[in-house]
């Protein structure tokens, strides 16, 4: 258990340390604008650009654990929307997004550095590809449900037009794909380029946990919405029970990978929850909350997923 807690502490230490000093230092909130960009568009890219890059593409090739990571995400989604709507009252728009806080982990942030830290290199490519899958989907269904609701724009091509500029303009979708592209014909990158991504990959777990944290700390609130503890619930319990449940109907998949579902599919609800709730001006202060608690309480439910993988006593035939 000490092991665990030494590979876990140190994640959830640089969230809290965000979180002190966002508590500690009236900053503005603009002041973290430099350091989203760099996330989204420069560390977090080269990360995942990395994994794919040097991973055998034909390891890559995986139908079936595509299938099955993919279904967890979408009955993670689905069930958040209807607690949502049933405990909450939302409307279609804001159910959306409480689906979204239920289904999409911190797979960005948390996700690769702590598959690697935890399983090893063999988690680099179940990584990548359950980043992407998920990131397709939540980044297909989300856009289209809430510019169905908009009804300004009600027209089923515009929600369509929307969707795909947002995946062709998604910097970690994009990078995931290149990645794929250069280790398809096995390119060799050249020793200045790969340390430069190299340089820039190793920065994005700290940075991206220091920013968690002094984001949820800039978000006070006072009061937990109904919907929000069921929500938690949902990503934090129901989505690694919904991912073991998958890996056993369609596997087998070799250890590594199905541990990698699992542990990603365990992953407190994203920042980018909270972002994309303030993009559309909806479900705001329920979003900052969900991601508040769930990261707390992933404390408990992440390190003991970990332990599980960690100690063999979560194995798949």
């Amino acid at each position: 258990m000490v092991a665990i807690l030494n590979l876990a502490l140190p994640y959830f230490g640089l969230i809290f340390v965000g979180f002190a000093c966002g508590k500690a230092k009236s900053l503005p909130e603009s002041g973290l604008a430099w350091m989203n960009f760099f996330l989204l568009y420069v560390s977090l890219p080269a990360l995942l650009f990395a994994i794919m890059s040097k991973t055998p593409f034909s390891e890559l090739n995986n139908p079936p654990f595509l299938v099955a990571t993919t279904l967890s995400t979408v009955t993670a989604f689905a069930l958040a929307l209807a607690v949502g709507k049933l405990l909450g009252g939302l409307t279609l728009r804001e159910a959306t997004l409480a689906g979204l806080s239920g289904g999409y982990g911190n797979i960005g942030y948390m996700g690769p550095g702590l598959a690697l830290a935890v399983l090893g290199p063999k988690a680099s490519a179940p990584t990548a590809l359950i980043f992407c899958c998920d990131s397709i989907f939540l980044f297909t269904i989300v856009p289209l449900l809430i510019e169905l609701s908009d009804r300004e724009h009600p027209s089923i091509l515009h929600a369509f037009g929307v969707v795909l500029k947002q995946i062709v303009l998604n910097p970690l979708i994009m990078s995931a794909c290149f990645g794929a592209a250069v280790a398809a014909p096995h390119i060799e990158l050249p020793v200045a380029l790969d340390r430069t991504i190299a340089f820039l990959q190793n920065a994005a777990a700290p940075t991206a946990l220091f920013v968690l944290g002094v984001t949820v700390a800039l978000r006070p609130f006072d009061r937990v919405p109904w919907e929000v503890p069921g929500v938690i619930a949902v990503k934090l319990l129901i989505h690694p029970l919904a991912a073991f449940g998958l890996m056993l109907a369609f596997g087998p998949f070799a250890q590594p990978w199905a541990a990698t579902a699992i542990l990603m599919a365990s992953l407190p609800p994203a920042l980018n929850v909270f972002v994309i709730a303030r993009q559309n001006d909806a479900w705001i202060e329920s979003a900052s909350v969900a991601v508040l608690l769930g990261t707390f309480a992933s404390v408990i439910t992440l390190t003991s997923v970990m332990w599980l993988l960690q100690t063999g006593r979560l194995v798949f035939p």
